[in-house]
């Protein structure tokens, strides 16, 4: 991206402070906005921003492109102020995980403000500030999702930036992203979530599960350890296409489970080798 533009980035927690850190030195200044004090002293220390603040009107007063790393439903609550706060000709992006309702909202901006859709695709269990690595978003693919009124030069130079982080853009409409990572990163959150209960309530019986879990239960259930504020958020915002592949898993569940029971082996094999093959194509196209 060009190096005369300044970014603020709006909310410093895993995701943003990420975002700033990987931005230093490819713009001409790095800007953050966060609603604690602490978290603006601590952002400064660690050298993730050039200047920061907790005064949105101050982070925002000289910003060419602005980003928001919140949660969901707080992008939405933020889009008005921050695009009216904004210089003309400036670049509002956002990170958020789910995209109808963000560009819908988009669509009311002042028609002097350019605003595109982002989500990268990567993030950790973990959240805050102190979990922020520069190179969070190096070889992982960004969603970049614009609205009808997004022009070519806006919707390059959010290109530019998602390329300068050493990420990848991809571009979609989004609708289509909302039905995809119901799939891919919603879906498997709630199957998480269900299997670490089934989990807790065979521990409640017998005292040696967690003892005897090992790295294949680790490994499965690890998003159940995600923020829930933030997982709420996400799964809310995207209900209906969640619900709808959540039902679907549980009928695949269910059959699975029929399959067991009356001991068919060959139709058993059959759906674990389908799924072996789904995972081996999904590695290959990485």
């Amino acid at each position: 991206m060009r190096e005369d533009k300044v970014v603020c980035v709006i909310g410093l927690g895993l995701m943003g402070g990420s975002l700033a850190l990987a931005l230093r030195g490819k713009c001409r200044a790095v800007w953050g906005v966060a609603r604690r004090q602490e978290t603006v002293e601590q952002s400064l220390a660690l050298g993730a921003v050039d200047f920061g603040t907790t005064d949105l009107k101050d982070g925002l007063a000289q910003a060419d492109v602005a980003i928001l790393a919140v949660p969901v439903q707080a992008i939405l609550a933020l889009l008005s102020p921050v695009g009216a706060l904004l210089p003309p000709g400036a670049l509002l992006m956002d990170i958020g995980s789910t995209k109808v309702e963000i560009i819908a909202a988009m669509e009311a901006l002042p028609p002097s403000i350019q605003a595109i859709g982002g989500h990268p695709m990567c993030g950790k269990e973990t959240s805050g500030l102190e979990a922020a690595q520069a190179d969070l978003y190096q070889g992982k693919v960004f969603a970049l999702t614009p609205l009808k009124r997004t022009s070519p030069q806006a919707l390059a130079l959010a290109q530019a930036m998602v390329r300068a982080i050493g990420a990848r853009p991809l571009v979609l409409e989004a609708a289509r992203h909302d039905r995809l990572v119901a799939a891919i990163s919603h879906l498997p959150y709630l199957e998480a979530v269900a299997l670490a209960q089934v989990a807790a309530g065979v521990a409640a019986e017998d005292a040696l599960t967690w003892p005897l879990a090992a790295s294949g239960f680790g490994d499965t259930s690890r998003l159940a350890a995600s923020n829930v504020a933030m997982m709420l958020d996400i799964l809310l915002t995207n209900r209906a296409n969640v619900a709808a592949l959540a039902r679907r898993a549980a009928a695949r569940l269910e059959s699975l489970a029929t399959l067991l029971e009356v001991g068919n082996e060959a139709a058993l094999r059959q759906a674990l080798q389908e799924a072996q093959e789904a995972i081996l194509a999904y590695r290959s196209a990485k």
